[in-house]
């Protein structure tokens, strides 16, 4: 019996459609097809839909991809629902907006709907180790099954948004910072993270990395050409492989160190089997923010490790800075500061460092890219 491989991986150099949905129907074959897809099931696909983005910002999941996707399930007798709770608020308006900025407001002639079910629920999860209770969006509970559609960028906080990070989006708008404050603190944001994509357990993964983000990630960044679709049944076995894609060290993830630690994936990618021809591909310098230290984490492993790894990361760990050159004073980041720890002051934003937990929504939300992620004199000299 011919195993299905882990992860599935191809070049993909460019969004138009016939060079995208070929590479689309090629890699999803690498995993066994879509045979497990009936007739008249309604799925949903949870895409990256961040903030009002336009596709060639590299923020979102690219339309030409969510349509490649869609074409295949549509093929099945497949009805396909796309959406996602962005950071804003989670109504029509909104939404819309950000539909219409994504280039998806033609999504319904490409034979899919948009969400515009705003219902929330409360759902639970026994098994889970750190958030047993959440609020989730109930499109989503709807559905016969959900396929997470991710876009591949750095993250301030997390080292890289993919798979994992993008099921943040089950939460409903801004709930999202009352869950930066309750699970304040990379490791317990992180293991809240990776208990949601264990309770979602999506049926498909997909990453789109033809172009995606580098740099001031995960929505002021700069868009670069990876040249490469891929996907797998498991979130944290597609986060693996995406890491060592950027060229980062499963340390260098805390989602992946939390997914590690509960025996989800190998801690290494070379454990996985991965099958495409873009299944060796190292992308080589891709600027990544220095958000967690990593130092310690692999000389000692542990819970030593990570208590040393926790001092160090609060004296070499980025921070939130300002671009005064580009920041109009608009108020948004002290606007969605989860601890309000930013204050303006003559027009201009100034943080409160004691207060800050270093979430970065002031980052990810600022509409001009002014806020970003400070590395420490001490980080930047020890690489």
């Amino acid at each position: 019996m011919i195993r299905t491989p882990d992860v599935a991986a191809v070049r993909c150099g460019s969004y138009q459609p016939q060079e995208i949905g070929p590479a689309m129907e090629r890699l999803l074959s690498l995993l066994g097809g879509l045979d497990w897809v009936r007739p008249g099931m309604r799925i949903a696909v949870k895409t990256n839909l961040v903030a009002p983005k336009r596709p060639e910002t590299a923020a979102t999941t690219h339309p030409e991809a969510l349509y490649a996707l869609v074409r295949l399930l549509r093929e099945r007798g497949a009805e396909t629902v796309l959406g996602d709770s962005p950071g804003g608020p989670f109504h029509a308006a909104y939404l819309s907006a950000v539909y219409r900025m994504a280039g998806l407001e033609d999504a319904p002639a490409h034979g899919a709907q948009l969400n515009r079910n705003f219902d929330q629920c409360t759902v639970h999860a026994p098994q889970a180790e750190t958030a047993r209770q959440f609020q989730y969006c109930a499109w989503l509970q709807q559905a016969d099954a959900v396929i997470d559609f991710c876009k591949l960028k750095t993250h301030a906080m997390t080292g890289m948004t993919a798979a994992v990070k993008n099921l943040f989006g089950v939460v409903p708008g801004t709930l999202k910072s009352e869950y930066h404050l309750r699970y304040r603190g990379t490791e317990p944001f992180c293991s809240m993270l990776v208990d949601l994509a264990e309770y979602v357990r999506p049926r498909l993964c997909i990453c789109d990395a033809v172009v995606g983000m580098e740099g001031n990630g995960p929505t002021s960044g700069r868009p670069r050409a990876f040249g490469v679709l891929a996907a797998s049944a498991s979130p944290h076995a597609l986060d693996l492989w995406c890491a060592r894609l950027l060229g980062l060290r499963p340390a260098a993830v805390p989602t992946l160190t939390e997914a590690v630690r509960r025996g989800l994936i190998p801690a290494d990618c070379g454990a996985l089997t991965v099958a495409g021809d873009a299944a060796e591909l190292v992308i080589p310098d891709v600027d990544v923010p220095g958000r967690h230290s990593t130092l310690f984490d692999d000389r000692l492993p542990g819970p030593l490790g990570r208590a040393v790894g926790r001092v160090f990361d609060g004296v070499m760990g980025a921070h939130p800075a300002v671009n005064a050159a580009q920041c109009t004073g608009c108020g948004a980041c002290a606007a969605r500061c989860p601890a309000h720890a930013i204050v303006l002051r003559d027009g201009r934003p100034g943080i409160d460092r004691r207060a800050c937990i270093r979430c970065f929504c002031c980052q990810e939300f600022c509409p001009v890219g002014a806020l970003y992620a400070r590395r420490t004199w001490l980080a930047k000299r020890l690489g």
